[in-house]
């Protein structure tokens, strides 16, 4: 893993990677900082009893929480490169999220590629432990609290049949003449969100 390297947003191939790279470097920082301020006061007054100890363990809260998101994005699940490239030739004018990480008190769900169309959610997941039906589900209920009660959810874990599954949405696409891109951009922030942009809101 390359460390010093730009951002990935949301939503991008290689997010996941980006996004633990930072965490890694954010965590490293605030533990480092944390060390060091006490070892100052520890120098100066020979005794851990000091406002610097005190702002060291203040600082440990911030550096924990970073801990465990680094611990999040490492262990979460990435696209790979092979699954990439074969979505993106059948991909046409529909918008694709990739690395959508969505946690749940129960279980976590890693898909690999999502795309929103026409009241359809599809999705592909390269984990193979998956229950697709039960992240079917927690898809269904997690978008329904936005409104989009009647949209059909479908994840595939075979990539030939969602690159189908792709190519069909396409046509569909091209008959209705829908752009997915322009509806993301004329989205408004404070209105109710786009469907395609509740699934970046309730991944990692």
């Amino acid at each position: 893993m390359k460390l010093f390297k730009g951002r990935v947003p949301k939503g991008e191939f290689g997010y996941i990677e980006g996004a633990a790279r930072f965490a890694i470097i954010r965590t490293t920082i605030s533990v480092l900082a944390c060390v060091a301020i006490f070892l100052i006061g520890l120098l100066i007054y020979h005794t851990n009893k000091s406002a610097f100890s005190i702002i060291a363990a203040l600082g440990c809260i911030p550096a924990g929480l970073s801990a465990v998101n680094m611990i999040m994005y490492l262990m979460a699940h990435r696209c790979s490169k092979e699954a990439y490239d074969k979505i993106e030739a059948h991909r046409g004018g529909l918008l694709i999220r990739y690395e959508l990480e969505m946690t749940s008190y129960d279980e976590n769900y890693g898909i690999s590629a999502a795309t929103v169309l026409d009241k359809n959610v599809c999705c592909y997941s390269e984990v193979k432990g998956l229950d697709t039906a039960d992240c079917e589900k927690h898809i269904r209920n997690q978008i329904a609290q936005s409104g989009y009660s009647s949209y059909t959810v479908k994840v595939f874990k075979d990539l030939d049949a969602f690159c189908s599954r792709l190519d069909q949405l396409e046509q569909i696409r091209v008959s209705k003449n829908i752009d997915p891109q322009a509806i993301e951009d004329a989205w408004v922030p404070g209105t109710v969100e786009t469907c395609a942009h509740v699934l970046l809101s309730i991944s990692l």
